[in-house]
């Protein structure tokens, strides 16, 4: 009884630290997920999975009934309902500008690391997260340096007002000086103000600061206000 309760306590506690590595790549970023929630999901998910386990082989039945249980029936039901924490930190902003998606990706798989250290899968869970942490921080940035051209780009929503409708135009021919290039653009008459507001979802270059990006754009003769949503 000593080996086993022995053995759980080492599989929680390598769950935390796995999870803890996780967490502490968020809370850094400043992510919703943070170092609380990552230890959260992991320590429960294999804890989970290890009553799973236990619970298969601790009522084996007899002759009169025969009892038949998946080990890891309890750990798949982990995946499904993870979900409802990764939806909780999509976000909708913009027009349809998402984000939130690798920090719900992160949290599906520090649920993943606790199901595969609470059915001893060490070395994997270990190589998991070693991998995570490489291909979110390690392979995003090498791939700015050697990737693709496409790849160096990024989108920024950009929001002008301008006072005269004959500036709508003016102020697009400078952002294409500028090398901004306009994917998509919805012009809003403002008639309180008397003024026109233009959305603009534009792909700029990666390496291209936003303020920078911002001083030029509010230093153009037409542009009476404007606003950048990264």
């Amino acid at each position: 009884m000593e080996m086993i309760d022995m053995e759980l306590l080492i599989k929680l506690c390598i769950s935390a630290a796995l999870g803890l590595v996780i967490g502490l790549e968020r809370e850094l970023k400043r992510k919703p997920l943070g170092l609380k929630t990552s230890l959260v999901i992991s320590i429960i998910s294999c804890l989970l999975t290890i009553v799973s386990i236990e619970s298969a082989y601790l009522f084996p039945g007899s002759d009169e009934v025969r009892i038949q249980m998946d080990p890891l029936r309890l750990a798949a039901q982990i995946v499904s309902g993870i979900g409802f924490l990764g939806a909780g930190v999509i976000l909708r902003r913009g027009n349809d500008h998402i984000s939130g998606l690798t920090t719900a990706a992160m949290i599906w798989g520090a649920a993943g690391i606790g199901i595969a250290v609470g059915a001893g899968f060490y070395i994997e869970a270990f190589a998991g997260v070693v991998l995570l942490i490489i291909s979110v921080e390690l392979i995003p940035y090498a791939l700015t340096k050697i990737g693709p051209r496409k790849l160096l780009k990024r989108d920024l929503l950009i929001k002008i007002t301008v006072n005269k409708r004959e500036s709508v135009e003016h102020v697009l021919l400078n952002l294409k000086k500028e090398k901004i290039h306009i994917t998509h653009m919805r012009i809003k008459d403002l008639r309180e103000q008397s003024a026109h507001l233009l959305e603009l979802k534009t792909r700029v270059n990666a390496k291209r600061s936003v303020t920078n990006i911002y001083y030029t754009i509010s230093h153009m003769d037409d542009v009476h206000e404007i606003e950048i949503i990264s």
